[in-house]
């Protein structure tokens, strides 16, 4: 009986030294250092990206590559990849570790999938009897023309007035194939659980009258609230809604009778915000299943809309109260997600959601 007390107490003894002597050598390990991250990017249209990190005294590494849902991945050499599934900007994280210590760097890296979108739908004329073409986007360069349009980024005042969700970001915008394309993703980014993009043309581009023409193939679902709309141009000193509004086209997302369904609405002061409007509901599928061209026919009597050429709805301009209609405005183009109209996501919500704009053309 006691020798099998003093082996154990032996035993028991050289445990708790190895285990100081581990916990010793951890406390005292030395902090890594130089730590350096490459990324290879497929050019193949794979969305693959190939990482290698390396630091002095590193003993592993965990990876983030900056898709907002994605899980951490731990290396013990400092190599790793991922598929991104979509196009875009990443900012990927490295964490090198020796024992408890720490350091870490990021990378951003542009990822280019090529996607190949599918261009069928309603095509509109490229003229019009008794009017000339005065401004175009095709779209046909690789990055968005800054001659023609501003970002506006953040959450706005109020989500932008409507308790929208997202933080509208540059880095939800491409353009490439002859194709805009503004990803809604869920992320989080600036305080916020999603992330998109919202254009404008202000001070820049605007309009009195004409024709507008927009052709465009929507995201759909619960929450996602794509829009093309114009505000008076003079905003910034004659405060909404006296500068006026016109919503060329509104989708709110959320199944049969949602996605399906386009809106077209004025919003102007008349002893008080007025807001009145119009819409149409595609005869089978949905504005995500192929292109389709959202116009608004605009003289100094009347407003028209129009999806695919035929009308849906007119507004009479005609009268001082509504005098809005009579002066300049300019463009703007957004996805939103959430707001007082559509509601937040839900479980059935597919992210990301895509809003794909062939081209914008304004004819006098």
């Amino acid at each position: 009986m006691k020798k099998h007390t003093f082996f154990k107490n032996l035993l028991l003894i050289l445990t708790l030294l190895m285990l100081n002597i581990s916990c010793k050598k951890e406390a005292n390990a030395t902090a890594p250092t130089d730590l350096q991250l490459a990324a290879q990017v497929s050019d193949d249209g794979s969305g693959r990206v190939d990482f290698v990190a390396s630091a002095g005294n590193a003993d592993r590494y965990l990876f983030s590559f900056g898709q907002g849902t994605d899980e951490s991945i731990r290396s013990a050499d400092g190599k790793a990849y991922t598929i991104y599934a979509e196009s875009g900007t990443y900012t990927v994280k490295v964490i090198a570790y020796a024992g408890d210590k720490s350091m870490e760097i990021t990378k951003q890296i542009t990822v280019d999938r090529n996607e190949v979108i599918n261009n069928a739908g309603y095509v509109s004329p490229e003229s019009y009897p008794g009017m000339t073409l005065v401004w175009q986007d095709e779209f046909n360069g690789s990055a968005l023309d800054p001659k023609f349009w501003n970002f506006e980024e953040g959450n706005g005042t109020e989500g932008w007035g409507n308790r929208e969700l997202q933080y509208y970001r540059k880095e939800n915008t491409r353009v490439s194939g002859g194709y805009l394309t503004i990803t809604a993703k869920k992320e989080s980014f600036g305080g916020r659980e999603y992330t998109s993009s919202r254009l404008t043309t202000e001070a820049k581009k605007d309009f009195l009258y004409g024709r507008i023409d927009f052709r465009a193939k929507l995201p759909k679902g619960q929450g996602i609230w794509p829009a093309f709309w114009a505000l008076g141009a003079n905003i910034r000193t004659t405060p909404w809604p006296f500068s006026g509004e016109i919503d060329i086209m509104e989708m709110v997302g959320g199944g049969s009778g949602k996605d399906n369904t386009a809106h077209g609405t004025v919003h102007y002061e008349d002893g008080g915000h007025k807001y009145v409007g119009g819409s149409t509901t595609l005869t089978s599928g949905d504005f995500f299943d192929q292109f389709h061209v959202f116009s608004l026919v605009w003289t100094e009597t009347s407003l028209k809309w129009y999806v695919d050429n035929v009308e849906f709805y007119t507004f009479d301009t005609t009268g001082a109260n509504k005098d809005e209609f009579r002066r300049s405005y300019f463009l703007l183009i957004n996805l939103a997600v959430g707001g007082n109209w559509p509601g937040a996501p839900n479980e059935n919500t597919v992210f990301p959601q895509k809003y794909i704009v062939d081209y914008v053309r304004v004819f006098q």
